[in-house]
């Protein structure tokens, strides 16, 4: 017999259950919202929206521009707090969608409004707990929140259509689901993720809609005005905000702002949006085995029932894999009940659910992942971080079947304790009695494992390390300094404390890796030096007065800096003058034979500035400057290392530290000491860091700690037993291998000990 529509069933969404439902969820979320900033590309996204600028491509205009209304809302002192909630309030009305798509598929199942209720919550709960969901929806690392918002909502939407009659409602219906695509997709290109799931839906419906042309125009031009957000990119991109990744224009600046829009313009708008940046290769073109790409997503999937698991936890391993095995079960078996109990919803979200899996797998073509088969070491090709928040999608959806599987289960065992001959709609079935479903009403406790099981790893509450960490390195650099950096987690967030909060904003940040891009460097040249504010600075910069530079950070003409090759090829060891010494480039110390644009641009900014601004580079990037032969003239000053005209040399101050080389002891003393937020990076984490990839930041802190605790020992034990508990508890949040310090060192009292 064919599934009832909901008008045969009388059926009525249950709006305020779902809303408050999703007022829990987000009450879950508020408790634990991170009130700052975090790893990866939350600082961008985050400075993006306060500056209108545009982040990493496509640029996500849309989100964006809901961003910057957020960051106007008087809903937190923190800008930081506010595109949070953001985050959160977007992933709290999914959960309500996914409530009331769960409550529709059982109203051919439940005759009673109050068990139908009940499916919709725990298809809510099960999907705001996934890890990967709740780890994302207490910050705004990404922008895939917002996207899920539009996801689930859209999917309610397809599910209320196949419910409707033909008329006009349907068709309005429609339009507005094409609009919202097209608005999720200037969100992220995942928006649209969901439309082959609504094309499958519409065909297996009514397949004469697609014959009907001015329903496919109305749809097509609803798209269209959907993306139309993106229009804002190169408007805004000739403005040059702080933020202005890829800068989609060819406006020039000068006395009078030159804004044709050029065929030049057109290009750079179409490379950002293409992400051309990125040169991944073609589908055809897999960069691991498709068996070890499906392996990445199902290793992800065993993180969102008990992501609380340690690795070195045989146990807690072992549950982490039977809880994953028991979930994906219930998601089958519930695949299995919505095609026997509604086959009419089951075309929309059973495509939909082989898009956000399989399909999705297969299109993103990810390398191995950075967890993933550990056996394998560096065998193979890794990406560079984990890739759980890809399938946050797929994640959140599979809540729908894994709380219909696990109400089949429910069903299953109350009914083993009696039954009644009850009406569901036109059909006369056999139902367990209320009294049955009350008493093993426990089994639905299920759902609750993952509330528990990834509290401390998806919680954000009180962590500010990030934000702390950003004020750390800009801090460690003197007045008007330049700081070279090289990857998101050493940039991002310097650009929020920056832009955002407005910390050291006279230091000029040079990332390494964007400067390899032609746009970057254009930025560099054009961004205005700031005056330094003693007041807001550490005390070791008010000894004195700091004049304030002029002109461009490097001496290339616009022409020059445009003309500049990708890289340059080193036949021999080739030997530069900077300032009052020569720098070689010896192609076995580079350890390539060849220098990029990055390396090109650094050398000049040190022949143009040194002597003129102080140069640092962050200790986050290694040997870097080492292999421009530099290393008997960077001082180490806490987190950076700045360059000095003259080769360094032992004193009172300037000592040679092991794997530190030169630092001065007392600048760093003073950094580590009276201006660091120690406290933030040795705090206890339970599960440790749960990001392992981005640990080099906090492990940092650990190193520095580590290091002036040896140096310190003879002549201030007192001080050096301090830095070595520091040190001890960073890195019982890393994966190092710590090593204690031979006890020369007084005990140090309890109210050194971080908390």
């Amino acid at each position: 017999m064919p599934p009832k529509s909901s008008t045969e069933l009388d059926y009525r969404p249950s709006y305020m259950a779902a809303g408050l439902t999703s007022l829990g969820v987000l009450l879950l979320y508020l408790v634990t919202l991170a009130p700052s900033t975090a790893m990866w590309d939350t600082s961008e996204y985050i400075t993006a929206a306060y500056t209108l600028g545009i982040p990493h491509p496509p640029g996500n205009p849309f989100f964006v521009l809901i961003g910057r209304v957020f960051t106007l809302l008087p809903l937190s002192s923190s800008i930081a707090t506010r595109i949070n909630i953001l985050a959160a309030l977007c992933s709290a009305a999914s959960a309500g969608a996914w409530f009331l798509i769960t409550e529709r598929v059982l109203v051919s199942w439940f005759p009673e409004r109050w068990q139908r209720i009940t499916g919709g919550a725990l298809a809510a709960l099960i999907g705001a707990t996934a890890f990967t969901v709740w780890n994302q929806s207490v910050v705004n690392e990404k922008v895939y929140t917002v996207s899920l918002a539009f996801f689930a909502i859209v999917a309610w939407l397809a599910v209320r259509w196949a419910d409707e009659p033909v008329g006009p409602k349907a068709d309005r219906i429609l339009v507005l689901i094409a609009y919202l695509i097209g608005l999720g997709y200037a969100n992220h290109p995942a928006g649209f993720l969901i439309a082959p799931a609504v094309i499958v839906m519409v065909i297996a419906r009514r397949w004469e809609n697609i014959t009907r042309w001015p329903l496919l125009l109305a749809c097509a031009g609803a798209l269209v005005l959907g993306v139309t957000p993106f229009a804002t990119q190169p408007i805004r991109a000739a403005h040059f905000p702080a933020i202005n990744e890829g800068e989609p224009t060819a406006c020039t600046e000068g006395p009078k702002l030159d804004c044709t829009f050029s065929k030049l313009t057109w290009e750079r708008f179409k490379y950002n949006i293409n992400r051309e940046q990125y040169g991944k290769p073609p589908l055809s073109v897999r960069q691991a085995p498709l068996d070890a790409q499906i392996g990445m997503w199902a290793f992800y999937f065993k993180w969102q029932w008990f992501r609380n698991a340690r690795n070195d936890d045989a146990l807690k391993g072992f549950l982490q894999n039977a809880l994953a095995a028991v979930f994906f079960l219930l998601g089958l078996l519930g695949g299995w009940v919505h095609w026997k109990r509604d086959r009419r919803s089951f075309w929309f979200f059973g495509p939909l659910i082989f898009t956000v899996t399989l399909g999705l797998i297969v299109y993103l073509n990810f390398k191995y992942g950075y967890s993933q088969a550990p056996e394998l070491g560096q065998s193979v090709d890794r990406e560079v971080r984990d890739r759980d928040y890809f399938y946050l999608w797929s994640f959140s959806a599979w809540s729908v079947w894994a709380a219909l599987g696990l109400l089949w289960v429910w069903e299953t065992v109350a009914a083993t304790l009696g039954t009644d001959r009850v009406r569901v709609g036109t059909e006369i079935v056999d139902q367990p009695r209320r009294r049955s479903l009350q008493l093993t009403s426990p089994v639905l406790a299920f759902a609750l494992i993952p509330l528990f099981a990834n509290w401390t790893s998806a919680s954000r509450a009180t962590q500010t390390d990030t934000a702390d960490f950003a004020r750390d390195l800009l801090n460690s650099v003197e007045p008007y300094g330049v700081l070279v950096t090289v990857g998101d987690n050493d940039t991002f967030p310097l650009w929020y404390a920056q832009e955002v909060e407005g910390i050291r904003r006279d230091v000029t940040v040079v990332n390494l890796s964007l400067a390899n891009t032609d746009w970057y460097l254009r930025q560099m040249q054009r961004r205005p030096i700031e005056t330094f504010d003693p007041a807001a600075a550490p005390a070791i910069y008010r000894d004195r007065v700091w004049p304030k530079p002029t002109g461009r950070l490097m001496s290339f003409t616009d022409m020059e800096l445009d003309s500049l090759r990708q890289y340059y090829v080193l036949n021999d060891k080739t030997t530069i003058r900077v300032g009052t010494f020569d720098v070689t480039l010896d192609p076995q110390q580079l350890g390539r034979p060849y220098i990029e644009r990055a390396d090109v641009a650094v050398l000049r900014i040190m022949k143009d500035q040194l002597g003129k601004r102080p140069i640092y580079f962050s200790r986050t990037v290694g040997s870097y400057a080492d292999q421009f032969g530099l290393t008997s003239r960077l001082e180490g000053q806490g987190f950076g290392r700045a360059l000095r005209e003259r080769e360094l040399q032992a004193s009172d101050s300037i000592k040679s530290v092991p794997s530190m080389g030169w630092v001065n002891v007392k600048r760093s003393q003073a950094l580590l000491f009276d201006t660091y937020h120690a406290e933030s990076a040795a705090r206890v984490r339970p599960r440790g860091w749960v990001d392992q990839p981005s640990e080099g930041i906090l492990t940092t802190y650990g190193v520095m700690y580590y290091s002036l605790a040896q140096e310190l020992q003879a002549t201030q034990p007192t001080l050096a037993a301090r830095a070595q508990v520091i040190a001890g508890a960073v890195f019982r949040n890393t994966t190092i291998n710590f090593q204690p310090l031979p006890e020369r060192a007084v005990s140090p009292p309890p109210s050194l000990i971080p908390r």
